[in-house]
């Protein structure tokens, strides 16, 4: 499903190039460095270009995100746009619980493994809602992008040379 997404975007991104799709996927939530990675390797752009722009994409938003989403959630809540608020309130809640367990070590580990429904805007967003430290978090967080980056280089980019050159 994903790979399919990311598909649809490089096609309609295909005017632009292909550092700049690459670094939009990556600031996606949900697609995240994640769908970068797979996007940077299916549009054959080296991996020492790709990886950088990646993690700099999925990086960028992490501060923005844990100091202001309470404000951006308030605001929601008094439009009609509060179930979106909800929801994202929701899931970080449902997806907090290994974090408030093992407090930083449970926010790095749910951003560096790259499943579905976790990574560096959900890592942000618990952290946020935790009231988590700031400082430490935003580092966590980042170390975790880098890991999730390694994690992914190998699925993007050293699986398919090996297993189809």
């Amino acid at each position: 499903m994903v790979s399919s997404i990311i598909q649809s975007i490089v096609v309609a991104l295909s005017s632009i190039p292909k550092e700049l799709v690459v670094f939009f996927i990556s600031l996606v939530p949900i697609l995240e460095l994640r769908g970068g990675l797979i996007a940077a390797s299916l549009l054959n752009l080296e991996w020492c270009i790709a990886f950088p722009i990646c993690l700099l994409g999925n990086a960028l938003p992490i501060p923005v995100i844990i100091l202001f989403i309470d404000k951006i959630f308030a605001f929601l809540k008094k439009t009609k746009f509060h179930k979106i608020a909800d929801f994202f309130e929701k899931k970080a809640s449902v997806k907090s619980k290994s974090i408030v367990k093992y407090k930083e070590w449970g926010l790095f580990a749910f951003v560096a493994i790259p499943l579905p429904g976790t990574g560096g805007w959900t890592g942000a967003l618990i952290a946020a809602l935790l009231r988590l430290d700031i400082k430490k978090s935003i580092f966590i967080i980042a170390l975790g992008i880098f890991v999730s980056g390694i994690l992914m280089s190998i699925f993007s980019y050293m699986i398919p040379y090996f297993c189809f050159k």
